[in-house]
């Protein structure tokens, strides 16, 4: 069975306006959803001493996720204040708790690296060590989100085997082929109600989305991603790769939380 790895963050989100709150983050929402898809997991982050933290790990526990190398740092767990705009999440103020000086330890890079797909996100600090992480022969999957135009990008992308964006689909033919000349085997763009592509440097795969009554777009691209990355580990083609993304997210977004809970 392939072995999955996410490092990265993880925080509380908080809805004070509706009074609800759930542990999230990019790392922890990938991870939690592909292991719900059947592929050991485990989580390498930092989280903070207080009760958040604690509710962060006993979440993760109970989803069967490998904590072994979250650390406890000296302070608060990281906190995004939230809100909704109809069923579209606003990210307000982050506070970013013991997130702050967070870089990864040797030995956390090498228990990483010892999974067969490694990923992380643009907020997620481990933008260092892919280096570290290919040495090792991990694949390598990274959600670059929105910041197709930050210089983390082309600093990155010849690291990764599998790189995400959030694009308008009008751009994403000449943005895909640009970014995969930079070292991706795969480069996908996902355009909300509009569907997805991937580009492999021979040709285009395009997938639409599954219906889906819409109750909260938070963690939708990371359902999307642990989808697509499941399939790829299973042997399947990018179709069916798309196909399985837009299905796990179609699922997440029916739920206000950022993954289905069982």
């Amino acid at each position: 069975m392939m072995r999955v790895a996410a490092i990265g963050d993880n925080c509380i989100d908080v809805y004070p306006r509706l009074g609800k709150q759930y542990p999230t983050g990019n790392a922890v929402d990938f991870a939690v959803n592909i292991r719900k898809l059947g592929f050991p997991t485990a989580l390498v982050s930092v989280t903070g001493n207080d009760a958040n933290g604690q509710w962060m790990l006993d979440t993760l526990k109970a989803e069967e996720i490998d904590i072994s190398h979250v650390r406890v740092g000296n302070g608060a767990t990281a906190v995004t204040y939230m809100d909704m705009d109809g069923k579209d999440r606003v990210h307000g103020d982050y506070v970013e708790g013991v997130l702050a000086d967070l870089v990864f330890t040797p030995e956390e890079v090498e228990f990483a690296a010892r999974h067969d797909l490694v990923h992380t996100a643009f907020w997620g600090k481990a933008e260092n060590n892919l280096m570290e992480l290919k040495a090792h022969g991990a694949l390598l999957s990274f959600d670059y989100a929105t910041k197709k135009d930050d210089p983390l990008v082309s600093r990155t992308l010849p690291h990764v085997d599998y790189a995400f964006f959030s694009l308008k689909q009008a751009e994403a033919e000449t943005f895909l082929q640009d970014a995969w000349k930079q070292g991706p085997k795969v480069v996908v763009g996902t355009f909300g109600v509009e569907g997805s592509a991937a580009y492999d440097g021979e040709r285009f795969y395009h997938f639409g989305i599954f219906p889906a009554r819409v109750e909260n777009t938070v963690g939708a691209g990371d359902a999307y991603i642990a989808g697509f990355m499941a399939a790829i580990l299973r042997g399947q083609s990018l179709d069916e790769a798309l196909r399985s993304g837009a299905r796990v997210a179609a699922e997440v977004v029916e739920v206000f939380e950022p993954w289905v809970t069982n």
